[in-house]
């Protein structure tokens, strides 16, 4: 047996155990001689020459002291041996290939979650490597999704996380399987932003959002947000037309329409197109503010109060509150949360108990 400090490890793969008996014969040492240098049974030396018996840390420390050999030495060469069998088996190296397609798809999306969403169905590898490269529209699953290139409020010019790129191709999906009824129509879908805040004053008036939309030709999708995803809504153009998605992250009426009306700002002031995609948390503001986004926020403001908001009190009471949304025209909530942006209202005032939950009105959409 070669010494590690003078020879690189044996050019073939030879079992660890074979080149053991060989230096025990070469040295005319019997197994039984060796066992008991070794204070070790018989039975344990005859165990690792047969090849029964893989050494350990333990033992390879032991043999190599015996042997003036290192323990590091004698693992290797009985890893190098069973990574060549292993190599030639091809049940085994079927598993692996299978290990690497799963990391594959995992690399472009979180495939567990989307499965147990029914987002993707398949139920073996070829069947979801071809629904991944359909939802990111792939000629293989060796190229990047265009998605990738997305931007996000308080990150320009960064990548969007693979949570947030699923979630996005996703809403492009659901968008594909919505043809326009409509030409999409930029003054429409203004007379209607600027209408929202009056008529949604409850969450069942959320329901029939999607065919109001449709009727000044944008298609409004609703993709429940996938945990950790962090995104409350985008806006795209699919096919030609533009397609706004919401995830419904915030749940609550106020948070969910400021999103909706923040995604059509970013609509109809240009601000995406078919290169550009807009995928953000409207909640998570940023120190630096993109001059989009200040349009954006600016124009949904307008849209979410028309006429302008009320002269705020120095003490702001309940039946203040109750008295500027029937002033105002919208629910107490949107007032509520505008006073919470503002910072008059703390976060976790009880202002906000009982607040309108959108998501069952939402899952409607489906």
């Amino acid at each position: 047996m070669s010494n590690p400090e003078r020879d690189p490890l044996p050019p073939h793969q030879i079992p660890v155990g074979q080149l053991l008996g060989d230096e025990l014969e070469m040295r005319g040492w019997s197994q039984a001689d060796f066992a008991a240098v070794l204070d070790r049974p018989t039975q344990f030396v005859s165990e690792i020459v047969t090849g029964k018996k893989e050494i350990t840390r333990e033992s390879a420390a032991q043999i190599g002291a015996a042997l003036g050999l290192t323990a590091e030495f004698l693992l290797r060469l009985q890893d190098q041996y069973l990574l060549a069998e292993q190599g030639k088996n091809k049940a085994a190296q079927g598993k692996l290939e299978e290990v690497r397609r799963r990391a594959l798809l995992n690399g472009k999306a979180p495939i567990q979650l989307l499965r147990k969403r029914g987002l993707l169905v398949g139920s073996t590898l070829d069947e979801l490597e071809v629904e991944v490269m359909e939802l990111f529209e792939l000629p293989s699953l060796d190229a990047e999704p265009a998605l990738a290139a997305a931007a996000r409020r308080g990150n320009q010019g960064e990548e969007i996380s693979v949570l947030q790129r699923a979630w996005v191709a996703c809403v492009r999906r659901a968008a594909r399987a919505l043809p326009p009824r409509k030409s999409y129509s930029a003054t429409g879908l203004e007379n209607l932003a600027r209408t929202l805040s009056r008529t949604l004053k409850t969450s069942q008036a959320f329901s029939d959002l999607p065919k109001r939309f449709a009727d000044v030709g944008v298609r409004l999708v609703y993709v429940e947000m996938l945990p950790g995803g962090k995104i409350d809504g985008c806006a795209m153009y699919v096919d030609g037309y533009p397609v706004i998605g919401l995830s419904g992250r915030g749940q609550r009426l106020d948070k969910v329409l400021f999103t909706l009306l923040h995604e059509v700002a970013h609509i109809l002031r240009g601000h995406v197109d078919r290169d550009r995609i807009i995928a953000e948390e409207i909640d998570d503001r940023g120190s630096q503010e993109s001059t989009q986004e200040a349009e954006a926020n600016s124009l949904a403001s307008e849209c979410l109060f028309p006429n302008g908001f009320l002269g705020i009190p120095a003490r702001i009471s309940s039946s203040w509150v109750d008295q500027a949304a029937g002033e105002l025209g919208v629910a107490r909530i949107v007032v509520v949360g505008y006073l919470q942006h503002r910072k008059r209202l703390d976060w976790r005032t009880t202002f906000t108990r009982n607040a309108p939950n959108v998501s069952d009105a939402l899952g409607l959409w489906k």
